[in-house]
């Protein structure tokens, strides 16, 4: 979600709008206010200056909606995620603008069976994504499977909703200038929680044979469960191949570009993705993607062209795939040149010319939009 709104923002701003990001000061380190690329950052000091866990959100949603307000009209507001919904919708109704959602992800019903990788959710999120979705003047998804969704389960009018995908940067994210050699490798870019199922990577590694076999580098930091990366490396050692398997941690965005580069293919076992962005990261990177065939992925990958899409959790499978792409040279090149191909059409720049003529379309005359 930050990728999103970050190079979304960069992209009106450069188009000419006066562009403001409110969130919460998390962070004494940084400043309350400062200018980033022609967009204004503000943070309000609403709760600690601490990085909370998202479930924590919803003490200070609130507050900050009466911060939030103390900022004087704009012409609309763009919420990212429910609890900034929840905050921002009345305060859009009280200065008479109009608002509009994106969720990013969306939580499962309390009737989803956990085993399928997501966490229980408070009734809170369930009731407030519902009410958002209902009442906000137009929801942003950032795939088809999104909006649906938002359609099906959460009541959204159809008519409000709208599709916007997202772009990458093809100048940071782009092919290695030579062949790789050596030991072929496959990387795993996700926060290490369930939902992501990088235990899936590891079982399907353990039925490739040895001679054979990647090695798997795994790139992303822990959530609430810190446990969940041991848990990892003690299931490597369970199915022997301990030596195999790598946990490198948090990644700033040039070392996740350069990881790309240097992997034979990019991994991305989710149990569901509203989208999928390391997928259309890894086809700027001219990396071929072997993805779950569920969600939003079966829009960023686009099965035998810019990747493999796998359906269902079957380590046998998905060992399957891995191992064809890592021993077929031809077929890798030919996925990762139409990955690029494909990629370096989706810049943020199309992507935030696509959400200003959303924002034009719910204002009376505008030509640029604050």
């Amino acid at each position: 979600m930050n990728v999103v709104v970050r190079h979304t923002c960069d992209a009106l701003a450069r188009a000419g709008h006066r562009v403001e990001v409110v969130t919460r000061w998390s962070d004494p380190a940084t400043p309350r206010h400062e200018e980033i690329d022609g967009v204004v950052v503000r943070r309000l000091a609403v709760g600690p200056t601490r990085t909370v866990l998202k479930g924590e959100n919803e003490a200070f949603m609130a507050e900050f909606g009466r911060e939030l307000a103390l900022l004087g009209p704009m012409d609309l507001l763009h919420s990212h995620h429910w609890f900034s919904g929840i905050a921002a919708l009345p305060v859009a109704r009280a200065w008479g603008v109009p608002h509009l959602q994106s969720f990013h992800s969306i939580a499962a019903p309390d009737r989803t069976d956990l085993s399928e990788g997501e966490r229980p959710e408070s009734p809170g999120r369930l009731q407030g994504e519902a009410f958002l979705a209902q009442q906000s003047d137009g929801v942003i998804a950032v795939s088809r499977a999104e909006a649906l969704t938002a359609l099906e389960r959460l009541g959204a009018p159809p008519e409000r909703l709208s599709v916007v995908y997202p772009g990458v940067d093809s100048t940071l994210f782009h092919p290695a200038a030579r062949p790789l050699v050596g030991r072929p490798s496959v990387l795993v870019a996700a926060r290490l929680e369930p939902l992501k199922g990088v235990d899936l990577a590891v079982r399907a590694l353990a039925l490739l044979e040895p001679g054979a076999r990647p090695v798997l580098r795994i790139a992303g930091g822990a959530t609430a469960d810190d446990s969940f990366g041991p848990s990892l490396l003690a299931l490597a050692a369970e199915l022997g191949v301990a030596d195999d398997v790598e946990l490198l941690g948090p990644q700033s965005r040039t070392a996740l570009a350069a990881l790309m580069r240097e992997s034979t293919l990019v991994l991305v076992p989710s149990h569901s993705e509203t989208y999928g962005l390391v997928a259309l990261e890894a086809a700027a990177s001219g990396v071929p993607v072997v993805a779950s065939a569920t969600g939003g992925l079966v829009e960023a990958v686009r099965d035998g062209v810019t990747g493999l899409l796998v359906p269902g959790r079957e380590p046998r499978d998905w060992a399957a795939a891995i191992g064809r792409v890592v021993r077929d040279r031809e077929l890798r090149d030919r996925l990762g040149a139409q990955g690029r191909q494909h990629a370096v059409t989706r810049t943020w720049d199309v992507v935030g010319d696509v959400v200003a003529r959303a924002y034009r379309s719910m204002l009376p005359s505008a030509s640029v939009v604050r």
